[in-house]
């Protein structure tokens, strides 16, 4: 039975258990965390033979380079060959560099305001810029756009990708947006994955030669689910379309071996890599081949890989069934709140009543529930309908994420029961 259905005596009992359960709350003095999307100890524990290379006393590559020296740019053959597998990308056309893929997309943009991208004649900056944001979305990449000054322009996500004719009417509208983010599998933090249809689409509406897709493969090989999918083939599709320049790929180890310690990979037309290399090389001499060769030795091969993420998947799976479960008993009848079953990735998107997030967001944190602010997941902070709350179900141990649940859905309900003028703030 919905909120809005509750008979006055159903709607006083919900009243006193609520405000019971939420003075408890605070007399508890809890410290819980599901604000970010981090491994947990266990998962980090799972890459501790990175610490000693593996075949101790291996410093030169299967092709005879000598990691602990200089230069090559384009990163370790073997352990691009191992990430070209994975995420469908010819190695010729992928680069490995050091820890971070969110490095990579920072430089992409800067260089672009710089100096332009191939194709595209004049520099991005001395004019307006402005980037497509799927939302809800990925706050860093929201971070890079607001830090650089490029506006950003809010698209509605579904379950497959934002509505491909919107996106291709607004680029059509406007030569200044010059981009899209996308997180194309088990999305940030709605868990949507691109189909092919969106994805064609995407690569082949008409767009300004400078016009570039960002698509950012963080999550592509964090499966929760028997229902792995793939990565699609977008510098394939892109080349097929006609625009062979149109997509940079990003993706790094950074979920899979150590978060901080990871190595970052590019995919793009030879052009795009051509350009990036040309201005990486002012910047560095070349990438950390050591721990290239490192994650090489480790993983030995794609196949390895995958049985490291089925690790992964043991550990996260039961975190994530807490999470629906609290939810759904907690929340399941009341008609305040929905939330995502993601496939994979590592968020749970939770919508409740409109105007109550930051209400939510505000009462957890006054019982020791730290949260990602509401509207975290949205352009500049601003979430029109103030109803969007991003979990991380990752990092606590599963009875503190238990209690954080248990804690977060009372928060829910009290904010629901204000706004509705049961209970007086």
């Amino acid at each position: 039975m919905g909120l809005a259905e509750l008979d006055p005596q159903q709607l006083d009992t919900l009243v006193a258990e609520t405000t019971g359960a939420y003075r408890e709350l605070l007399e508890r003095k809890l410290s819980l965390d599901l604000t970010r999307g981090k491994p947990s100890a266990a998962q980090l524990d799972l890459a501790d033979e990175l610490l000693a290379l593996p075949g101790a006393g291996r410093t030169r590559s299967a092709g005879g380079v000598d990691v602990r020296n200089y230069g090559g740019q384009q990163g370790l053959p073997e352990i691009r060959e191992i990430f070209g597998e994975l995420l469908g990308i010819g190695v010729d056309q992928l680069i490995a560099q050091d820890n971070s893929s969110l490095s990579l997309m920072h430089d992409s943009v800067v260089w672009a305001l710089l100096h332009g991208v191939p194709g595209g004649g004049r520099p991005w900056s001395g004019q307006p810029v402005k980037f497509l944001c799927p939302v809800p979305g990925y706050d860093r990449h929201f971070s890079i756009c607001a830090h650089l000054g490029i506006e950003m322009v809010p698209v509605e996500t579904g379950p497959h990708g934002p509505d491909p004719d919107e996106v291709a009417r607004l680029v059509a509208a406007d030569d200044t947006i010059k981009g899209i983010w996308v997180v194309p599998t088990y999305a940030n933090p709605s868990g949507a994955v691109y189909d092919e249809a969106v994805t064609r689409a995407l690569v082949s509406m008409p767009a300004a030669p400078d016009f570039r897709i960002f698509w950012d493969n963080a999550y592509a090989l964090h499966h929760l689910t028997d229902t792995e999918h793939p990565p699609l083939d977008v510098l394939g599709l892109a080349a097929e379309a006609g625009h062979p320049d149109r997509v940079l790929v990003f993706a790094s180890t950074s979920k899979i071996s150590y978060a901080g310690s990871g190595v970052s990979f590019l995919g793009a037309s030879p052009a795009n890599l051509d350009w990036f290399l040309g201005h990486a090389a002012k910047r560095s001499i070349g990438p950390d081949k050591v721990n290239h060769l490192r994650h090489a030795l480790y993983f030995g091969d794609a196949e390895g890989v995958r049985r490291v993420m089925r690790r992964h998947r043991e550990l996260l799976e039961p975190k994530f069934a807490l999470v629906s479960a609290v939810l759904e008993r907690r929340l399941g009848d009341l008609g305040i709140a929905s939330w995502t079953t993601p496939e994979g990735g590592y968020f749970v998107s939770l919508d409740v009543l409109d105007g109550t997030a930051s209400r939510v967001v505000e009462l957890a944190g006054a019982a020791g529930i730290a949260l990602t602010p509401a509207g975290a997941s949205y352009p500049y902070g601003r979430d029109p309908r103030d109803r969007n709350i991003r979990i991380a179900p990752s990092f606590p141990p599963e009875p503190e994420l238990a209690a954080a649940m248990e804690g977060l859905t009372t928060c829910v309900v009290l904010a629901a029961l204000e706004q509705q003028g049961a209970v007086q703030r």
